[in-house]
């Protein structure tokens, strides 16, 4: 299938590992033109360089902590300079930290909001100007499962990403006119190094081990294993692609199954 996305300009938040890495990666490989961003330089520069000579695609990579508005402009500002104009973008950030309530103070919730919310804004800002402009454009936010059905012990991402959610259900309806689509994507367990570290922290709160942990995610999954990056790219390379012209506004998961509501 050709998902039409040859030479456009796609910003991908959070992309030297994990979900935003595999989502570069599978855009370079339909022939799109990256900008990567994430705040380790050195892992950024090594995706950079596996990215272009696995896939041949231009890759512009820019050191960046996107909870910093500064810093998330200044990644826009370099990817318009670089190529000329940002045809989608694809919002991402690490997930907060695991906790209760009253295990987070004001100020967690402040860096979750900037991390998780802001930079969502900021970029969005950013890019939809020159979107509007040429008729045409893409946003796709990885949110997570837990908009839709909130897990456990994770009250400062069920919190943020659900603002994102109505954040993008609202602009999707205001750009629509002008031929651009906001969607959300939602992994659920997928094997990443963020999940991972996530079963390792809940295992040393419950006195288990991290396998003990995972094992008891995938019984709760119809498919009964944790998801690939490589899966959850592929559905994000589609919602950014032409092919998914009609799709806006819409909240897609990737879960193997996990969410059980009907809608």
């Amino acid at each position: 299938m050709d998902l039409g996305i040859t030479d456009r300009v796609a910003l991908v938040a959070a992309s030297s590992k994990g979900l935003g890495r595999a989502v570069a990666a599978e855009l370079g490989r339909e022939g799109a033109r990256l900008i990567l961003c994430a705040r380790g330089e050195a892992a950024l520069t090594k995706t950079k360089e596996t990215i272009e000579k696995e896939t041949s695609a231009a890759v512009l990579a820019v050191p960046a902590d996107l909870s910093d508005t500064r810093a998330a402009v200044h990644v826009v500002q370099q990817g318009l300079k670089e190529f000329g104009q940002i045809d989608i973008l694809v919002t991402n950030a690490g997930g907060p930290p695991a906790g209760p309530f009253e295990a987070h103070d004001m100020d967690a919730w402040e860096n979750a909001v900037r991390q998780n919310f802001q930079s969502v804004l900021t970029l969005t800002h950013g890019v939809l100007p020159g979107m509007k402009q040429r008729s045409w454009g893409r946003i796709l936010n990885i949110t997570s499962i837990a908009v839709k059905q909130p897990v456990d012990n994770l009250i400062l991402s069920n919190s943020v990403r659900a603002a994102v959610t109505g954040f993008a259900r609202t602009l999707a309806n205001e750009v629509a006119p002008f031929g651009i689509t906001v969607n959300n994507l939602m992994p659920g367990y997928t094997r990443t190094q963020r999940v991972e570290e996530l079963a390792a922290r809940m295992a040393e709160q419950q006195g288990k081990e991290p396998a003990d942990v995972i094992a008891a995610w995938e019984s709760q999954i119809p498919m009964g294993r944790l998801g690939k990056p490589t899966e959850f790219a592929a559905m994000a390379a589609f919602l950014v692609s032409e092919r998914a012209s009609y799709v806006t506004g819409a909240s897609v998961q990737v879960d193997g199954g996990w969410i059980r509501s009907l809608l």
